[in-house]
């Protein structure tokens, strides 16, 4: 038996174009990155340092970008990038010139080269 166009449902169809568009293919952050980081960016807004953020959400990485000024190119990044799991680490941290500072399995122990250090009194 041939199945016809006429014969289908078409509210399988919207259902099934429904769900491929509920499930992105795309890396992003939970909340707990985003926590771990947002917090070491609210001491360093709060130090003066640094002033915005932008996050990217790409199909191979996500980017979290933190900027003196708006209108300058980012002072660091914070790549996550699934792919590096288990070869060196996904997550990593770029200087503005693209030198990577620290590439790691957890992003706690990769932010600790951008978070600020203790000043003594």
């Amino acid at each position: 038996m041939n199945v016809t166009p006429e014969d289908t449902d078409p509210s399988e169809n919207r259902a099934a174009a429904r769900n491929a568009a509920a499930t992105p293919n795309r890396v992003t952050f939970d909340r707990l990155e985003l926590n771990r980081i947002l917090n070491i960016y609210g001491r360093m807004v709060a130090s003066g340092e640094w002033r915005d953020y932008s996050i990217d959400f790409l199909r191979d990485r996500a980017v979290f970008s933190v900027f003196r000024r708006a209108s300058e190119v980012p002072l660091y990044r914070i790549e996550k990038d699934p792919r590096l799991a288990r070869k060196q680490g996904m997550y990593s941290v770029i200087s503005a010139t693209g030198l990577i500072l620290r590439r790691g399995h957890e992003l706690e122990r990769v932010l600790l080269v951008i978070a600020p250090k203790p000043a003594l009194v």
